[in-house]
């Protein structure tokens, strides 16, 4: 199985690189860009036969280990079969 995991600083965080990145794209002629915020994707091949078992692995890694709970939320996008 192949699951999808997406990081992203809480809203309340301050994002100096999207920041950047929004000044950049302004530069570049973007001017109906509102805001951007940096994140992080995570794409995590597992060995588990059940989607609710490689949920709950997911989901415990992604707390324990993948974001800092204190600046950062995350968000399961997907868990999919092997192909």
């Amino acid at each position: 199985m192949k699951a999808l995991v997406h990081v992203m600083l809480k809203p309340d965080v301050l994002d100096p690189q999207g920041k950047a990145i929004q000044r950049a794209a302004r530069s570049l002629g973007y001017h109906g860009i509102q805001g951007i915020r940096q994140g992080k994707v995570f794409e995590i091949d597992l060995d588990a036969r059940e989607e609710e078992q490689a949920r709950a692995l997911v989901m415990e890694l992604a707390s324990k280990l993948l974001a800092n709970p204190v600046i950062e939320s995350f968000r399961l996008v997907s868990i999919e079969p092997d192909s």
